[in-house]
């Protein structure tokens, strides 16, 4: 079974939130700052915030650094909790820790969406979290697509005293390859592999097939 199978909003699944990390100072981006840049008449970070309220996963965090102000502009008027990550500047690491430490006491787990992958949609985050779900809750459930694992990922609150230990610019992969219960799951959506790291890359998404849902 894959992600694609499931009947998405056939059943809600509750106590999941969704963080969003968008602290970076997406410096390969150019001067112009890369999560307030914008792609069919929205910045990048309106795109992820906005699949994400529009999921199950409730709620939506949102770890901010760099641009702080601005990108909280972006979003004061969605259903988005902001949390100020003031150590952005020492890597990935340290967003996912600010996020893990503001989930609610009732949050089984959380599906992290990197802010920069604009072609994430609702569908396929519900998919992720029913199929997590489905598979019995399992400590963490990555997409693949032609072997190659992607983003979004859900991960289980059990990890939240390793994720506590991470450091410098990696997220939960370090974790994640260390162990063998972490399921793959397979879906057909090219959007999982599809971040923007340069403003070309944007461009490329802007004139690409994979459109982005209203």
């Amino acid at each position: 079974m894959t992600a694609s199978d499931i009947s998405v909003r056939s059943c809600s699944v509750k106590h999941v939130a969704a963080i969003v990390l968008a602290a970076g100072r997406g410096t390969r981006f150019g001067p112009e700052p890369k999560l307030l840049a914008s792609l069919d008449g929205k910045v990048l970070i309106r795109h992820v915030a906005e699949a994400a309220v529009r999921s199950m996963a409730n709620p939506v965090i949102v770890v901010t650094g760099c641009r702080h102000r601005e990108v909280q502009a972006e979003l004061n008027d969605i259903r988005v909790q902001i949390v100020q990550n003031a150590a952005f500047g020492e890597g990935l690491s340290t967003s996912l820790k600010a996020g893990f430490a503001a989930l609610p006491p009732e949050s089984k787990a959380a599906v992290v969406i990197l802010g920069d992958m604009p072609l994430v949609t609702s569908e396929l985050i519900d998919g992720l979290v029913q199929m997590w779900d489905r598979m019995g809750r399992p400590v963490a459930l990555v997409p693949t697509i032609n072997g190659r694992r992607g983003n979004p990922v859900v991960l289980s609150r059990v990890l939240g005293s390793l994720i506590m230990q991470l450091s410098g610019d990696a997220g939960a992969g370090p974790i994640l390859r260390e162990r063998t219960d972490v399921i793959e799951c397979p879906v057909n959506d090219p959007a999982i592999l599809v971040d923007v790291d340069t403003s070309e890359e944007l461009t490329r998404i802007s004139y690409s097939s994979f459109r982005i849902s209203p």
